[in-house]
């Protein structure tokens, strides 16, 4: 496989429910300015990344949001992309003389989705303006105190407006307010902690629950008890374990015979996957990121030998906490009973485990100078990347319908 970074940032509709998702590109090598063809260098890691992963591994039931070059909307090369899946994105580096007009005049007519890229606002552009579907304005461009009136000259057009780089709640709820559909960046995961607030009743019990299944010690037969006092967890750990996900060749109907076939580690950790989608009022792509994490730090602890891979799994599903509860990171952990190791990796990205979940959450905010482990190749990394998002959107999906 070509050494090449892929990664998606996510796009959410007003009810924090996921639009679709960007595609992000570079070369793992060198990077993709440098490169003296752009359309050249974009068209080969797209289409090398396709044919490597294909669509639905990358995004799974959304859309996937595209940058196009030039040569792309001109119709040099064909485009590979289903049209009902994709959303074409124009660079606001394209100049729109009349072959770029045309050729979204002809885009449109031929059923397809167009977005202009960090977009502001130039009498130029009125053309393309008339036949967008989306409108997408970067956040870093526009000045906070000129962005309604930036909006006003929009107003007439009926293209939807995306909000870029929203990367704090307070910046989602300006935005939501002056009247944006679509927002993305990792807002979500960049929650407003205040220190010392009073911990909600809900997320008490939530941390008390996951220190008692995270307690090193515990036994099988004491692991079995705390599942079956827990209110609804038995009933809903059994509808996974007989689903077809795990495909096991008899019906499991107590957590004792789960135990026996899938093993104690298994048991406990999908328990505490269900634990953290039982949390209310939490979108639920919040709880994608956090699994996303938790097996892409496993993937690259296996690819590289080490270190437990279990671990790092935890590490990478407890970084999500903070968000998750509204707490500060510190104050879960004290109240969890974790290993020395594990508590430094997620407060201070220390030690090997630290390294690793360093590596997974450089690679989310896609500052992939940093995306590196124990000497994996690019390639491994993406691997493991677009098999964690593979998997984390099929376990979400899967447990969130059975917390229902």
């Amino acid at each position: 496989m070509q050494d090449i970074f892929i990664g998606r940032q996510p796009i959410y509709d007003r009810n924090l429910n996921v639009y679709a998702y960007e595609l992000l590109f570079r070369s793992g090598l060198e990077n993709a300015a440098m490169f003296a063809d752009g359309d050249h260098a974009t068209s080969r890691v797209i289409n090398n990344a396709f044919l490597e992963f294909g669509l639905e591994k990358l995004v799974g039931r959304h859309r996937a949001f595209i940058n196009l070059t030039r040569a792309y909307l001109t119709g040099e090369w064909q485009l590979p992309f289903p049209r009902d899946r994709v959303v074409l994105e124009v660079l606001e580096d394209i100049e729109p003389d009349a072959a770029v007009i045309e050729a979204v005049r002809e885009l449109r007519r031929s059923g397809h989705t167009l977005a202009l890229d960090d977009f502001i606002y130039h009498d130029k552009l009125r053309p393309l303006i008339e036949h967008a579907d989306i409108i997408k304005i970067d956040l870093m461009a526009i000045p906070a105190g000129e962005l309604e009136s930036h909006l006003e000259q929009l107003r007439g057009y009926p293209a939807r407006l995306l909000a870029e780089k929203v990367e704090t709640p307070e910046q989602f709820n300006q935005c939501r307010a002056l009247g944006f559909d679509y927002f993305q960046g990792y807002f979500l995961s960049r929650p407003q902690v205040i220190s010392g607030q009073a911990v909600p009743a809900s997320g008490l019990a939530t941390v008390r629950l996951l220190a008692q299944l995270q307690q090193p010690e515990a036994s099988a037969a004491e692991l079995e008890s705390l599942i079956a006092r827990e209110p609804g967890l038995s009933h809903k750990l059994l509808r996974y374990i007989n689903s077809a996900f795990f495909s096991l060749p008899r019906r499991v109907d107590s957590i004792h015979q789960a135990l026996v076939y899938l093993g104690h580690r298994t048991i406990k950790t999908w328990a505490t996957l269900l634990v953290f989608c039982g949390v209310e009022d939490k979108p639920d792509d919040l709880m994608t990121i956090a699994m996303l994490r938790a097996r892409m730090c496993q993937l690259l602890a296996e690819k590289a030998g080490g270190p437990d891979p279990e671990v790092c799994f935890t590490a990478g599903l407890f970084s999500a906490l903070e968000a998750l509860l509204g707490m500060p990171l510190d104050q879960i952990l004290a109240a969890l009973s974790l290993p020395d190791p594990l508590k430094a990796a997620l407060l201070h990205h220390e030690g090997s485990i630290g390294e690793a979940l360093h590596c997974v959450l450089a690679y989310e905010r896609t500052r992939w100078d940093e995306a590196r482990f124990r000497g994996l190749a690019p390639a491994e990394i993406t691997e493991a990347y677009v098999e964690a998002a593979r998997w984390a959107d099929e376990t979400t999906e899967l447990l969130l319908g059975t917390t229902n």
